[in-house]
């Protein structure tokens, strides 16, 4: 298996195949790596650095249980701007780069603007922060939608 991205570098099964492992396992030794990947270590580290330099692997992080730190509400709101220009996309994106009760945030097409993940403790906590972000300048309209239940919450990237 071979993939390529737009910069027409291409990535073999020992490749994906390291991915994989790191994906799943952020903190794997190099030496347990090269045994799952059935190299030695010095070329499985080369390969992990090459790919790292290549920006296939943006950053390493750890995955907190929000639910243990007392985060239980959940809201996806989709927010739609006055207008377009340049001031107020930059304004709403700026406050949600530096916000971090909100994990995410997508800009999307059809009927809103953006779509924002919001954490709270309850349901108290996640209206100020829906107050919050209905005041940020530009915003015209909030329709918000509260998860009951957790599916699947990963940002695995499937490699086959």
């Amino acid at each position: 298996m071979s993939r390529q991205e737009n910069t027409q570098e291409t990535l073999d099964d020992t490749d994906i195949a390291i991915l994989k492992h790191i994906q799943r396992e952020g903190r794997i030794s190099n030496s347990k790596l090269s045994e799952k990947v059935n190299l030695s270590e010095t070329p499985c580290w080369r390969r992990w650095k090459r790919l790292e330099e290549a920006n296939y692997i943006s950053e390493y992080t750890a995955v907190l249980n929000r639910k243990k730190l007392g985060f239980s509400m959940v809201g996806f709101t989709l927010v739609s701007l006055g207008s377009h220009d340049v001031e107020n996309t930059d304004n709403f994106e700026e406050f949600v780069s530096a916000t971090e009760w909100i994990p995410l945030c997508h800009c999307i097409a059809g009927g809103a603007d953006y779509m924002v993940q919001v954490i709270a403790k309850d349901l108290d906590e996640y209206y100020e922060r829906i107050s919050q972000l209905r005041r940020v300048r530009g915003v015209s309209a909030l329709h918000s939608n509260i998860s009951v239940k957790e599916i699947k919450n990963s940002y695995s990237i499937p490699l086959e």
